[in-house]
């Protein structure tokens, strides 16, 4: 007659399921101030590409031409922008898989 194993003792290893995303594994895990600067560097990007091709200024046509509200609009792209070079310099510093 065969011998049946126990339910008990044959089991085998079922790897871990962890919750966190791939993203958080390889560093490139994103707060909101990133998400914030990479919204108003695409918002900067887009609107001189519409300077570029059709020579409509958005920001101004919406604000008026270097009103506050455009000038405030000018100041947090350029910052997003700076913040975006110190976004790309900690992405490429992580370490390559």
């Amino acid at each position: 007659m065969a011998t049946m194993n126990m339910p008990g003792t044959d089991r085998r290893h079922i790897p871990e399921r962890r919750t966190t995303s791939s993203g958080d594994r390889l560093g490139l895990k994103m707060s909101v101030v990133d998400y914030i600067a990479m919204a108003l560097l695409i918002i900067g990007g887009l609107n001189w590409a519409m300077v570029a091709l059709f020579s409509i200024d958005v920001v101004a046509t919406l604000f008026g031409v270097m009103s506050p509200a455009t000038r405030l609009v000018y100041l947090l792209v350029g910052i997003a922008s700076l913040y975006g070079i110190y976004l790309a310099s900690r992405w490429s510093a992580r370490p390559r898989l």
